[in-house]
């Protein structure tokens, strides 16, 4: 268990250096506001289940953030875009099997939009400019990445990281892998709902919850109080 391993030695230089404070936590991930997406942003006209699959780091903030936006009906916390057939969390934080720690989110198109989606993901969920990397967690399997389901979907999203691009929202180049989903696996039943299970985890709390506190801060009417235990 590399992975969680490196985790639990981020936590103890956390609580060492004091970070575990407040006022020390960093803020979340994303330092812009990414703009509203010119393209994918209009609901549909009836309810539409579309599924599409982010990764942004370690899964546990990307599915917290998820789960608190209205229209998100489940954020799944697995992995995607390697080779190897259902894949455990050791396997994937080894970095050798080309998977990333993902979420998957399915969304009731008529409530939230994809081009919202995407708005949070790239403003709060993670930082689109660290490559192989989200803040204390380093490798393939925490790279930025957007798996989609559908040529529409692969559209809206070229479409906005272009457009993001044009308006240089961040000071350093996007880096975020665009790629078609090929298969998801949920992770293991331990790693569901993280966050919100454990908030008093200093990991949690000083990379994890500043996320959901900007989406609520940011976009207050897409926020809403925890669903995970439903």
């Amino acid at each position: 268990m590399a992975g969680m391993m490196a985790r639990l030695g981020t936590i103890a230089a956390v609580v060492a250096g004091g970070a575990y404070w407040a006022s020390a936590r960093p803020a979340a991930a994303g330092a812009a506001t990414a703009p509203m997406a010119t393209m994918g942003s209009t609901l549909a006209t009836s309810p539409r289940d579309e599924t599409i699959v982010f990764a942004g780091g370690c899964f546990w903030g990307v599915q917290a953030v998820f789960e608190h936006v209205r229209g998100v009906k489940s954020a799944v916390s697995g992995y995607a875009g390697g080779t190897m057939t259902s894949p455990s969390y050791e396997d994937v934080s080894s970095g050798t099997t080309g998977h990333a720690e993902s979420v998957q989110v399915t969304f009731d198109a008529s409530e939230v939009s994809l081009g919202t989606l995407l708005q949070v993901f790239f403003s709060v969920a993670h930082d689109p400019t660290q490559k192989d990397r989200q803040g204390p967690d380093v490798g393939t399997q925490y790279r930025s990445a957007v798996f989609y389901a559908t040529d529409a979907q692969r559209d809206v999203v070229d479409a906005y990281l272009k457009q993001l691009t044009n308006a240089k929202t961040y000071a350093r180049p996007i880096v975020t892998q665009v790629a078609p989903l090929r298969a998801f696996y949920p992770a293991e039943a331990y790693h569901q709902h993280y966050a919100m299970l454990h908030p008093d985890s200093p990991y949690i709390a000083t990379y994890d919850l500043p996320k959901v506190a900007a989406l609520k801060t940011r976009f207050p009417t897409l926020y809403r109080e925890d669903v995970s235990a439903r």
